[in-house]
């Protein structure tokens, strides 16, 4: 994409160079490495333990993971499990690291500390590993100068396992017109072309950077449904970040929130929401909870005390009542900046608010 006064990176290189960079790998899976990047501190490609604590197969592995460019961090010190055969919600706040860490997983980045693996294989380290791979960036990028047949030749042309009749099938499905070009279709148009690219190439795993974030509602809601078709039909591992939590709740079955590049909440969605609770009850100091409550947020008036709390037991004090947080309760309050001076001595409290 040409776009006016492109900022650089810590090396040079141009967000409209790495731009045509991230267009090849939406358009084809295959993307060329941009240049001007930092050297990769892990060049090693042996595959490495590809389970994880639990058991469970992994699809991506970050072990002190950074990436910095001049002074400044953009990811630092990130530990990271996505399980296998998932649809996986990446969510925080601007500035986190999301898409940052998104690059890396695809090898349109290479890390300037820690490791990544994908699939038991260094991002961007050949072509069987690119292959594995299909990434939607940010905006969707298509050419649009190229027409929907156009691109689809153009993944026949890059993709040695390119599957042409799911590419052709989903196109006749979506009613887009092989010879409209791509800048004359809608946003959420593009959105299904780009994905319909990313699907084909039939990788192991999908990764989204925020790919509704400019689609309307609607648009949203059927991009999404056809994302879940995508994963039932073809057993995909899915990796999607998103500000939107209700779209992450629609579809999405593991979540981590990333905050300040830091990882700091991760785990499948119903367990979360079934081991974090509501208290509200008489004011009271959150160090008088049992040690195996912890304290994620507090707020307290006069009278009364509102806590977020994680716990694997029951809640057994009669002087709480107990209520379900939403998904977006959890993530806002995993969100939020902690405050370490509100924290008791020696309790596990996250944040305290006032």
């Amino acid at each position: 994409m040409n776009t006016p006064n492109a900022p650089t990176d810590g090396a040079g290189t141009t967000a409209r160079t790495r731009g045509r960079a991230i267009l090849r790998a939406a358009a084809t899976g295959t993307p060329d490495p941009p240049p001007g990047l930092d050297a990769a501190a892990d060049t090693d490609d042996t595959d490495t333990d590809t389970v994880d604590a639990d058991g469970r197969d992994v699809a991506l592995r970050a072990r002190g993971l950074g990436k910095r460019y001049r002074g400044r961090w953009a990811l630092s010190q990130c530990d990271l499990d996505i399980p296998a055969g998932r649809v996986v919600g990446l969510v925080g706040p601007n500035g986190a690291g999301k898409s940052t860490l998104l690059n890396l997983a695809v090898g349109m980045l290479t890390p300037t500390a820690g490791s990544v693996r994908v699939l038991g294989g260094r991002p961007g380290s050949g072509a069987a590993q690119l292959a594995k791979v299909g990434f939607v960036a940010q905006d969707t990028p298509t050419y649009p100068r190229l027409s929907v047949a156009e691109h689809l030749r153009l993944g026949a042309a890059l993709n040695p396992g390119w599957d042409d009749a799911v590419a052709r099938e989903r196109v006749e499905r979506l009613g887009l017109d092989p010879a409209a070009r791509a800048g004359t279709l809608s946003g959420g148009q593009r959105a299904q072309l780009a994905l319909t690219l990313g699907v084909a190439k039939r990788p192991r795993l999908l990764v989204l950077d925020e790919p509704v974030a400019s689609l309307d509602p609607l648009a949203r809601r059927e991009f999404l449904a056809d994302l879940m078709t995508a994963v039932a039909e073809h057993e995909l591992s899915v990796l999607m970040s998103s500000h939107l939590v209700s779209d992450l709740e629609r579809v999405c079955d593991h979540l981590v929130v990333l905050v300040a590049s830091r990882v700091r909440v991760a785990g499948d969605i119903d367990r979360l929401l079934a081991t974090h609770h509501r208290l509200t009850g008489p004011r009271r100091d959150p160090a008088t909870l049992p040690a195996d409550q912890q304290v994620i947020t507090a707020s307290h008036t006069d009278r009364q005390s509102t806590l977020l709390v994680r716990t694997d037991g029951p809640v057994h004090d009669p002087a709480w009542t107990r209520g379900q947080p939403s998904l977006e309760d959890l993530v806002l309050a995993y969100m939020r900046p902690t405050a370490p001076e509100t924290a008791p001595a020696g309790r596990p409290t996250l944040e305290a608010l006032r």
